[in-house]
């Protein structure tokens, strides 16, 4: 069995590289953090094999995120702090996993990378 973890960011937010970065990295560690510990090991030992995906907008992004929560697969929904080139609580983001990857890719199978 693989495992893994997805990010999935908005494209319409039109991030500079170092914000998604950041946001990226907020989604995979809350994610994680929020994992079984038995399913968090065996992925760490597998590599911890992270991809990023991308949806349109925030409509699209709040769709998978419900579908996620319904699996009973481990999320992490990203609201931005507003310091730098966001407004306060925009959602930018939406970690998901680590699982097995045959579970997560249901649901973002069809999404296309960043």
């Amino acid at each position: 069995m693989s495992y893994k973890q997805v990010i999935i960011v908005r494209e319409d937010l039109k991030l500079p590289k170092g914000k998604m970065a950041a946001q990226v990295g907020h989604a995979a560690v809350d994610a994680s953090m929020k994992s079984d510990n038995k399913i968090l090991s065996l992925w760490r030992k597998e590599g911890s094999k992270k991809v990023v995906l991308k949806v349109s907008n925030e409509r699209e992004l709040l769709k998978i995120w419900q579908i996620a929560e319904d699996s009973e697969l481990k999320t992490a929904l990203i609201k931005d702090a507003g310091r730098t080139v966001l407004e306060p609580g925009t959602i930018t983001c939406l970690g998901i996993g680590p699982d097995e990857e045959e579970k997560i890719d249901r649901i973002t199978g069809t999404l296309k990378m960043v």
